[in-house]
């Protein structure tokens, strides 16, 4: 074999697709499986789909401060996320959610379609990711695969080793209130 074919993929500029989400996936080792379902908007729309998926289904916000510090928040679907405790804890100042241009911009994706996954088109690092506590007891979680008709199942290792692989450095906390 020569260095080509053992090498891992370069990080791309760009992911837009579900397909090149899951080939990049594939070709740094990191196994996962895809369903297909009806589009969904919100956590609320997601719970009507069923999915013969294993794992926690997540949710992810998109946030800004007044300063304009950007932050992706990735919690259970379930979890009430205490906006005023996150930037508390992190030295933020008032968190807002993050206008569909912003969003675009940093992380390619559209409203409803926010996703760990989409963290990977930061590519200057401007959005510092969080994930929940509660979530990182859990062997597997489900996150749209840049898009909302489908969901993918993925090891929180393996998650984690890929947001690590794009330059981040996920922040663990308590993101609900006390």
């Amino acid at each position: 074999m020569n260095k080509a074919e053992t090498s891992p993929p370069t990080r791309p500029d760009r992911i837009s697709s579900r397909g090149e989400l899951l080939a990049y996936l594939d070709g740094i080792g990191i196994a996962t499986h895809t369903e297909d379902h009806l589009a969904v908007h919100t956590v609320a729309e997601s719970s009507t789909v069923e999915l013969r998926l294993p794992g926690t289904h997540t949710k992810n916000l998109f946030l800004k401060d007044e300063k304009g510090a950007l932050l992706l928040v990735i919690a259970k679907s379930s979890t009430k996320v205490d906006l005023k405790r996150v930037a508390r804890h992190l030295g933020m100042g008032r968190l807002s959610f993050g206008k569909p241009d912003l969003m675009m911009a940093h992380l390619g994706v559209t409203p409803g379609s926010v996703t760990a996954f989409a963290i990977i088109n930061d590519t200057q690092n401007r959005v510092r990711v969080v994930l929940d506590n509660e979530l990182m007891a859990d062997e597997t979680v489900n996150c749209h695969p840049m898009e909302n008709t489908a969901t993918t199942n993925i090891a929180m290792r393996d998650l984690l080793r890929f947001i690590r692989d794009t330059g981040h450095d996920p922040e663990i906390m308590i993101v609900t209130g006390s």
